[in-house]
This record gives structure tokens, sequence and C-alpha cells, in this order.
């Protein structure tokens, strides 16, 4: 998980890549000083990759690296691309160290506990921490530790690499040729879920959990921002709070599918699933419990619910986009929530409800993507989610880490329209130093916190 509770709503500054401020610019510099000696390789490599009959394969990241083009030092304004995108990949992104993170001590002691000996060798780890494909889907030869890398997101380049860098050619060319779409944000939300959430093929389950795999957490813009963005970011002021939008109403789909399909398995329960921190927080005593003073509204004392997180924020623009879906949809996911909450709750009928709701979710999700957003719709969300302070503190951590995440992404899209303010600014970074020890989450504070992003918003002048 990239960390973005503890460098706090600081994100806000990365929203365009700056290798002049980078801490690693003499990494970068040494990196990009080889990249001038494969100019040639980089036309050996489009040459080698024309169009080919049948699938298109992987070629690895050596094939982007050349400052003609992806690697240059500064980014490019006369051009489609910034030509600099492999540098702020290799430089700054996490992606690029993501096959480094499987040998660290913390993965090796998870491999440890988990039976895995060499988790830099797992293809369960590899799934997600490398660009691991067959022999027979590799073009040429490449190391997985370059960890995530150009092809992991925008496909096996093989048939493109070389057509692409000519005159005229289109994305649309390129994408019937194998690139993946990410300029599509749905396709972008579910490319990053595959991962950032899981498939079938990629599991993050309570045992990995338990060994020590952080819990999977994902907002499309505040991660995206927190890479940093290696693209061009669209002209629309608005893309923003378009990003959350479409990436919370995706991952509510691709959360209710997991459930289905883990309801289904072997291994159901999957603590996965629920809220984790209804269980794993700072003991206290009685009378300072805030949980114990909350109550355990649909459910027994002690039974582990269902992560609400996945919906309690985007609830709020759901019901502005379509109500009599946003309806139907509540009516299911408060089904699964009494149901997971029963230690025999039927999985059958969590299945079914989970199904319905990902049905409701997908035509939610339709709406979303079309939908024409302005400073007006974004002022009235960040009322909203303030407004709804005690709901959102009182469903715990991982609910509240994404109303300040949303809180935060839709503050910035405002902003860039509307000016900066500092007093709205300074509330929103208040929520995330709330975040800053989960596992001693406040709800009380943190409804506090949101009373004060309420009343910043009202002062401003962007909410009533």
């Amino acid at each position: 998980m990239f960390m973005l509770l503890s460098c706090g709503a600081a994100r806000y500054k990365l929203r365009a890549p700056n290798m002049k401020n980078s801490s690693c610019r003499a990494t970068s510099l040494r990196r990009l000083a080889a990249s001038f000696l494969s100019l040639t390789a980089c036309f050996v490599a489009s040459a080698f990759a024309q169009p080919a009959k049948g699938v298109s394969k992987y070629i690895g990241p050596g094939s982007c690296s050349a400052t003609a083009c992806h690697g240059g030092v500064q980014p490019r304004s006369v051009t489609s691309v910034l030509q600099n995108e492999y540098s702020i990949w290799v430089v700054q992104d996490s992606h690029s160290k993501a096959f480094r993170s499987l040998q660290n001590p913390v993965s090796q002691r998870m491999g440890r506990i988990l039976g895995i000996a060499k988790p830099e060798d797992s293809p369960k780890c590899l799934a997600c921490h490398a660009l691991a494909v067959s022999a027979q889907m590799k073009g040429r030869d490449f190391d997985v530790s370059d960890g995530v890398s150009c092809e992991s997101c925008h496909g096996p380049a093989s048939a493109w690499l070389g057509p692409h860098t000519t005159k005229g050619f289109t994305r649309q060319q390129s994408v019937a040729l194998g690139m993946y779409d990410t300029s599509d944000v749905v396709r972008r939300s579910e490319k990053c879920l595959s991962c950032h959430l899981g498939t079938p093929d990629k599991e993050v389950d309570h045992r990995m959990i338990a060994a020590g795999h952080p819990d999977l957490v994902f907002e499309l813009d505040s991660y995206s921002a927190i890479m940093p963005p290696h693209w061009k970011l669209p002209q629309d002021p608005n893309h923003g709070a378009r990003a959350w939008s479409v990436g919370q109403a995706v991952k509510l789909r691709e959360a209710l599918n997991r459930l289905s399909r883990r309801t289904r398995g072997d291994n159901w329960p999957e603590y996965a699933e629920l809220d984790c921190f209804s269980c794993h927080h700072n003991l206290t005593k009685p009378e300072n419990s805030w949980r114990q003073e909350r109550g355990y509204e649909d459910r027994i004392p002690g039974a582990a619910p269902w992560n609400v997180a996945h919906f309690a924020v985007f609830r709020i623009l759901a019901k502005d986009v379509n109500p009599e879906a946003s309806e139907r949809l509540e009516k299911e996911l408060a089904t699964i929530y009494k149901l997971t909450a029963q230690p025999n709750g039927s999985r059958k009928d969590i299945d079914a409800s989970a199904k319905r709701g990902s049905e409701a979710a997908s035509q939610l999700l339709q709406q979303v993507n079309a939908l024409q957003f302005d400073r007006a719709r974004t002022a009235r969300l960040l009322g909203a989610i303030a407004a709804d302070a005690e709901n959102i503190a009182d469903n715990d951590t991982r609910t509240a880490e994404q109303a300040a995440m949303a809180l935060d992404a839709l503050f910035i899209s405002y902003s860039s329209q509307a000016g900066k303010n500092a007093g709205v600014r300074a509330a929103i970074d208040g929520l995330f130093q709330q975040l800053d020890n989960p596992s001693a989450y406040n709800a009380p504070r943190f409804k506090t916190q949101m009373q004060r992003v309420t009343a910043a918003l009202k002062e401003a002048g962007i909410s009533r």
C-alpha cells in the first residue's frame, strides 16, 4: 500500500511530476545517462516489434527507456506525450520497487510464516509485484526485478511498439494491436484494482494480512497523484473529481464481485472481507471506549461486519446520481452487513445479495462515467461528505480514510478552478493527522475534525 496516510494531504503538491525537485536526481541522471546509450537499442526494438500476426507479446521496460522514446530528462510540451515517462517511473514511482519489496525483511518473514521459501520467486507474489509472464508470452527476455513496469499496465507491446512511434499512428490503432487503454478511466480503475483489490488469480486473504501483508486500500485519484503521474493530465479541471467518482464505482462493483466469489470458495468466512479494525484496535478501559459507546447496531456485539468503506462515502454520490438504483444498492448492502456479522450467516444469501448489489453498482457506474462534473457539483459533494461526519466517523478507520481521500481529491479539483483556500486546506489536512496511527483511531475526534471541514467550507462560501 502506498504511504498516503503517513504523508498526509501533502500529496496535492504532487499533481505534476517535477524531476528538478527530486531528492533522487543524481540517481536519475545516472540512469538517464545510460539511456542515451540505449538510443540505438530503441530503434532496434522498434524494428523487432513490428505488427505481429496473432497475440502481442511482452518485451520489457527497456524497450521504452531511450531518450528518444520515454526516457527523457525533461517533459516535452510539443509532443502528445511527455517523453520522460520511463524516467519518472524508474526514479519516483513505487511500482518500480515492487519486486525489491519482496526481498525486504518483512516480506521474507511473511514468506516464512506462509511457507513460501522465497517470496521473490513465488508466482503468488510475483503476480502483483512484477511483470511475470510465461515464456510463451515473452517476445524477448527481460528481468522480473524491474518490478511493475510499463507493460504491466499498458499491455504487451510487441505488436504496437514500432508502429506507435510513427507519425499519425493513433491510440485507437495501438489499442487494436493490444495496448491497454488507460485513458479510459473505467479501464484504468479496473487495471489498478486487479492488484489493489484482487482477482481470482491475485488474492490477498486474511492469512496473508495476518502474516504481515498490508490490507488493500484504494482510491484512484489519490493513488494516481502519489505515483506521481507520468502522463499529461487532462485539460478538464474536473478530471480529479471524475477520477474519484468513477474509481469508487468500479471499486464497489469489484468488491461485491470479490465477496460473491469468496462465498463460493473453500475458505469461508474469509475475514479479509470484514472490517479489520472492529477487532484490531487499541484496547482501552470500557469507560473510554467510543466503540462500546456507539454500540453494535444490526450485528451481534463482538462480530466483525463487512467492510463498508467500499460504499460509505460513494453512497453520497450514488444518491445524487440515481436515487432508485442507490436505494436498491443500500438494501443489498444492508443485507450483506447483517448476514456477514452473523456467525452462521448463509453464504448462499450473501452471494445472492452481492450479485444483485454488483448489478446495481454496474448501473450506477455507467451513469457516473457519463456524468458531467463542474465546480457546483464538486462543491455540493464536498459539503455533503463533510456533513455526514457522524456516520462516516462511526464506520471506523477504513471509512474515515476514504472520506479523507475523497475530500482531498474533490477539494483539489474545486480549488483548481476557484483558487486555494488555506482554511479548508488546513481542515482537510487535519483529517489525515487523525489517521496517522490507524489502530488508535478515535471516531469522536475524527467527527470533530470533519465538523471543522464543514465550518471551513461554509466560511469559504463553498457550501451552505
